[in-house]
């Protein structure tokens, strides 16, 4: 049983399985995806009702453009179509929206769904969806010293004063509290350039669910396991 006082934070997921459940079904990999999406608006949904403060998926990574051209327009073209269908839903359950990562090299159709949720979400004060969108964690901890080393030459900025706040502050995340609770579905388990400097001290739980079959039961079962355990942040 979920302790309602104990919720997590920041829950972030790594969504793995839609190309497998689809091969089990003998269909396209496409069909995966799109269960896959239908999954993710389920546990929206449960996040937000269970009191998250800060939700983050792993939707697309710096490395999943070595996919096949046709698996990636069909990924963008079902993001379009998820954004343009749940948007009223998400501001209606006053829902932020955030993108991570260099989205602006998508699609301009893409582009323009996404800036269109960020535009109509921007002021909501709920739970924040935040979507790791060409996304790569070692590039994103790139930006960020490149982002320091440029302070440091133009003088506004010393060396041996930067500090992980410093850091933090420059990464994608900035303003965003580092996950309590890292979730991996099918079975998968290592980070896969995710959230690399924000997941330090994050619980892991790995699951062996598909995730175009991770339900609301399943999710409640993760947060469960997290519950559970005790956090020493490196102590006794």
């Amino acid at each position: 049983m979920i302790d309602l006082e104990k919720i997590p934070e920041h829950v972030a997921i790594i969504m793995d399985g839609n190309g497998r459940w689809a091969q089990n079904r003998n269909l396209p990999r496409m069909a995966g995806h799109n269960a896959g999406m239908m999954a993710m608006k389920e546990i929206i949904k449960a996040a937000s009702a269970l009191g998250i403060k800060h939700l983050t998926v792993y939707a697309f990574s710096t490395e999943n453009w070595k996919r096949s051209s046709e698996e990636v327009s069909g990924i963008f073209k079902l993001l379009i179509i998820y954004v343009e269908k749940e948007l009223n839903e998400l501001h209606k359950n006053n829902v932020k929206v955030r993108i991570l990562g260099h989205y602006d090299r998508l699609p301009k159709e893409a582009v323009k769904s996404l800036e269109r949720s960020l535009a109509t979400t921007k002021d909501n004060t709920g739970m924040q969806f935040n979507i790791a969108l060409n996304y790569g964690g070692r590039d994103e901890i790139l930006r960020s010293v490149k982002n320091l080393a440029m302070k440091v030459e133009q003088g506004s900025l010393k060396a041996d004063e930067i500090t992980e706040g410093d850091i933090a502050d420059n990464l994608y995340t900035s303003g965003i509290p580092d996950p309590d609770l890292l979730i991996r579905t099918s079975g998968e388990m290592r980070l896969s350039n995710y959230l690399l400097w924000q997941s330090a001290y994050s619980e892991f739980v790995f699951s062996d669910v598909l995730w175009p079959d991770f339900t609301k039961e399943e999710f409640e079962k993760a947060i469960e396991v997290f519950q559970n355990r005790k956090r020493r942040f490196g102590g006794r």
